[in-house]
């Protein structure tokens, strides 16, 4: 085994290669390890005992996804190989609130600030793009420095339940109007029931920006 080992690294000086740092060679393993599970946009902190700073290669490399632990085994430029633990801690930078939002609140990009945390911290369900929360209501109270998770926001009401309306019905060129009460909550494009209040018939229809409700057949 150590023949074969000598025979790599009489390969590598031969062939004028320039070794990476050890940090460099670890997170290249660690990144193929994580795969497909790596955000596009994850950031490495290496680190690593004992220090070692003649690595020419990583022969052996084993890593636990969830909590970056990694033991590797380093052929040095003695032709020795040693063998090094240490962590290879992803983080990932995600928008968090500036301040305690309050349901119904919409969030405006001055109420969020980007911040690195460790990929451990976070699941499949938190927001990490600042244009998925901005312009975005507030359905659940977001904590100050905490990431947002996607069932705690919404796009904006235009439509509250109890809450009077304009009905628009539209049938080909035939288009007519009336007041009516909505029967649940609706942002624009959503579907909404209300009542209408002239001939008292439960309708269904879709909410526009606006806050009108749309009818068509």
């Amino acid at each position: 085994m150590r023949a074969v080992l000598l025979l790599m690294v009489f390969a590598v000086w031969s062939g004028g290669a320039v070794a990476d740092s050890f940090a460099d060679l670890v997170e290249e393993r660690a990144r193929a390890s994580l795969g497909s599970t790596l955000p596009e946009d994850g950031r490495f902190t290496i680190r690593y005992q004992p220090e070692i700073d003649d690595a020419l290669l990583i022969s052996r490399f084993w890593m636990d996804a969830i909590s970056g632990q990694f033991l590797a085994e380093v052929v040095r430029e003695t032709g020795e190989v040693q063998r090094v633990s240490g962590l290879a801690l992803v983080s990932v930078p995600v928008p968090v609130p500036t301040r305690r939002l309050m349901p119904d609140e919409i969030i405006a990009e001055s109420d969020l600030i980007t911040i690195d945390l460790p990929l451990g911290r976070l699941n499949d369900f938190s927001v990490t793009n600042v244009s998925d929360l901005v312009g975005r209501q507030v359905r659940r109270m977001l904590p100050e420095g905490r990431p947002v998770m996607v069932q705690s926001v919404m796009a904006p009401l235009v439509i509250d339940r109890g809450e009077r309306v304009r009905i628009r019905f539209e049938d080909g060129s035939l288009v007519l109007t009336a007041p009516g009460r909505a029967l649940n909550d609706a942002a624009a494009g959503e579907t909404v029931r209300v009542v209408n209040l002239v001939s008292n018939l439960s309708l269904v229809g879709t909410a526009r920006p606006d806050g009108i409700v749309e009818i068509v057949r």
